[in-house]
Order: structure tokens, then C-alpha cells, then sequence
């Protein structure tokens, strides 16, 4: 196995935090699958734990009150905790991406009133940047506006798949506030407390099996906030929101590999121990070659994560292994989870096991924090211009 800088004291780390999600975290999801009051207890009963244990938020600064576990060592984190849906939540990991974005872009003041509450897991973000009207997938497109007026931004638009929005103490919204500034400089972001008055959550979007869940569409009427809610600059909206997708994609793509090698554990136990047609299924070439090849793409989609990682950490944008990384890992998930499923049979198409859920999310993989098709895009764009030296193996 690669070590890419893995260190004994992050292995050792490491293993505590994969104990900390096999043992407490696994162990609680059908309780926590039902999104009740009792899920809620038994998830602040997991972070608590993780408190006791020194193991809540690792990968946030230290000086705000996080691990400082850094980039790279909390990249081999992020494959363990990813085991479980859950185990960002458990572990205080979810907010890093938001918590990093008020770090470097919050003021005095909105680090106070936001930052050290969300580090401590008291209150949840949201992110107001996908809108239905217009392709997610080029939010240079965004038709929310917010227009000072005195002293007060008043906000006025529609967004979905604002996550955790009805849950959360305020929610980033990107919005269109330079009209006269070149493409990418026509957005800003704007902290928004979710009890401002014209601040409506629409719905919660019923998706793949989620009547409940929290991916919430919300409508902005007339919404105002101080003009010292903005985020970072003027104009500076589309720059904000790309710093905080390049390490989430990074961090998805690990958490990727969690899920696919718990599913393809529990392949190989099914393998082993289901008889049909006078062997085992693991003495049938077909599910041996659905064993080698989950096999390879985990590998593959492995080293090119860590290698992804490693480029960003020593300072590149590493924006083709980035991009090649989404699009190639999210297929490797859904592969491998659906050769699980296939392998156990009906039984795989049951709650009685979590593939089927792991599928369900599984597909989410290829639209979020952009869709397959503009990463491969980007990707084939930026090889053609330079062949040679641009490829990510130059």
C-alpha cells in the first residue's frame, strides 16, 4: 500500500479512528437510518465519544479550536470515516469544508458569532448555490441578487439543494452582485442567518428514497442582512466557492473508497459463504472476476485520490487530477457496490444489508460538486491544449 507521507503517529491515528466507526458508529445506523428524535440522541451520543476519545474534529485548524491534523494525513481519515454515511457527522469532519471557508474568508466578527460554535458542533452550515432554473453544473449562471441598500444587502432569488438548510444556523448564499464585472466576477457570498425574516425553506426535496432527508429548496423574498454579512470580497463569490470544492471533491473521493470497501468486504464474506448450483459462489469465475476487478478499481481509484491529494498539498491546483478523480471514482463506486448487490442476490435489494442504501447514495456521486460529464469535459480540454506536459503523469 502507497504511503503517500503515512506517517506511524497518522496510522496509529488512523486506526483509532476506524475503530471509532466499526465499533460505535456502524453499529448505530439502523437507529440512525430513521432520522427521529432517538436518531438524534444516538448521534450526539456518538459525538460525544468522539470528544472523549480526542477524535472530533481532527482535520480543523487548531487555532480554531479543531485537531490540525493536516491535509494530507486527514486525506487517509477521510477513507475510514467514510465507512459509514454517518461518520462525518459522528466524527465533527462535516463542517470542515465551511469552517475552512469562514477561517480564511470570515471577519473578526462572523468568526465569533459562527466559526467557534460550528468547530464545536453546536450549530450545522449550509451552502445556497445550486438553482432550478439554471444548470447547476455553471453557477457562473446564478440569477439570486442581493443589492446594497444602505447599510443592508437585500437578497432576492431560488435555490435548491441547499443541504441541511433546515436544520442549519445560516446558510452561505452565492448571489449576483456585480452586474457590470467580467463573468467570473459577478458573484459574492453572504453569511444568512435561516431565522431572516424572507428567508423560506419551500420544501425538503423528496430524493431516491428520502421523503425526509435534508436537501431543502428555499426562496429569498425581499431577504435582508447587514452589509457586514458578506463573505470574503465583493465579486469574489466564484473564487470562494472553488476553494472550498477542490479539497471536498478530494475528500468525497476517499470517503468513496470507504463505502467501496466496506461493500466489497461484505461481497466477499457473501461469496464465501453462499452455496448454489453445487460450489460456493467464490469458486465461480463469474464472481471471482466481480471480486478482481472491485479489486483494481479501488486500487486504481486509491492511489489516483492519494495522488490527487499529494499535488494539492505541495501546493498545485491539481485541477486535471481533481477533475479525473470525481468522475473515475464515482464510477468505481457504483461498480462495486452493484457487484455486491448482485452477489448477494435478493437479499441485496433488502434493507437487511446496507448496499442498498450505499447504491441510492452511491448515484448522488456523479451529479454533486459537479457532474461527470463537465469533469471529463475539463479533463479532455486541458489535455488537448497540452498532450504531453499537461497530462497528470508529466
Amino acid at each position: 500500500m502507497a504511503s503517500y507521507g503515512l506517517t506511524d503517529e497518522v496510522r496509529a491515528l488512523r486506526e483509532r479512528v476506524k475503530t471509532f466507526i466499526n465499533e460505535e458508529v456502524i453499529p448505530a445506523e439502523p437507529l440512525l437510518m430513521r432520522e427521529d428524535t432517538e436518531a438524534d440522541h444516538v448521534l450526539e451520543t456518538l459525538k460525544q465519544s468522539a470528544k472523549r476519545q480526542g477524535l472530533w474534529a481532527l482535520g480543523h485548524p487548531k487555532e480554531i479550536g479543531g485537531g490540525g491534523v493536516p491535509f494530507m494525513a486527514f486525506v487517509y481519515f477521510n477513507e475510514v470515516i467514510g465507512r459509514s454515511y454517518w461518520g462525518q457527522n459522528a466524527i465533527g469532519s462535516l463542517t470542515m469544508q465551511d469552517s475552512i471557508m469562514l477561517h480564511r474568508y470570515g471577519t473578526p466578527e462572523q468568526k465569533e458569532r459562527w466559526l467557534k460554535p460550528l468547530v464545536a458542533g453546536e450549530i450545522l452550515p449550509s451552502v445556497g448555490l445550486t438553482e432550478p432554473e439554471v444548470a447547476g453544473s455553471d453557477p457562473t449562471l446564478m440569477q439570486t441578487t442581493a443589492v446594497l441598500d444602505g447599510d443592508q444587502w437585500v437578497i432576492n432569488g431560488h435555490k435548491w439543494f441547499t443541504t441541511g438548510a433546515n436544520i442549519a444556523a445560516f446558510t452561505t448564499v452565492f448571489c449576483h452582485t456585480e452586474p457590470d464585472a467580467p463573468r467570473h466576477a459577478k458573484f459574492s457570498s453572504i453569511i444568512v442567518p435561516t431565522d431572516t425574516p424572507g428567508y423560506e425553506v419551500v420544501r425538503v426535496i423528496p430524493t431516491m428514497g428520502h421523503t425526509g432527508g435534508n436537501h431543502c429548496e428555499l426562496r429569498f423574498t425581499d431577504m435582508r442582512v447587514p452589509r457586514g454579512n458578506l463573505l470574503g470580497k465583493r465579486g469574489e463569490g466564484f473564487v470562494i466557492a472553488q476553494k472550498r470544492l477542490g479539497p471536498g471533491r478530494i475528500f468525497h473521493c476517499m470517503r468513496w473508497l470507504g463505502q467501496a470497501q466496506r461493500a466489497f468486504e461484505l461481497m466477499c464474506a457473501r461469496a464465501k459463504n453462499r452455496f448454489a448450483h453445487g460450489s460456493l459462489l467464490s469458486e465461480k469465475g463469474e464472481i471471482q472476476r466481480y471480486i478482481a476487478e472491485s479489486a483494481a478499481e479501488i486500487q486504481a481509484a486509491r492511489l489516483m485520490t492519494l495522488d490527487a491529494a499529494r499535488a494539492m498539498d505541495e501546493g498545485d491546483e491539481a485541477r486535471i487530477e481533481i477533475a479525473l478523480i470525481k468522475f473515475w471514482g464515482a464510477r468505481m463506486l457504483h461498480n462495486v457496490i452493484d457487484r455486491a448487490i448482485q452477489v448477494h442476490g435478493g437479499l441485496g435489494l433488502t434493507s437487511d444489508t446496507p448496499l442498498e442504501f450505499m447504491y441510492r447514495e452511491a448515484r448522488y456521486a456523479r451529479i454533486y460538486d459537479g457532474p461527470d460529464e463537465v469533469h471529463r469535459m475539463t479533463v479532455a480540454r486541458r489535455l488537448l491544449k497540452d498532450p504531453v506536459n499537461g497530462a497528470p503523469w508529466a
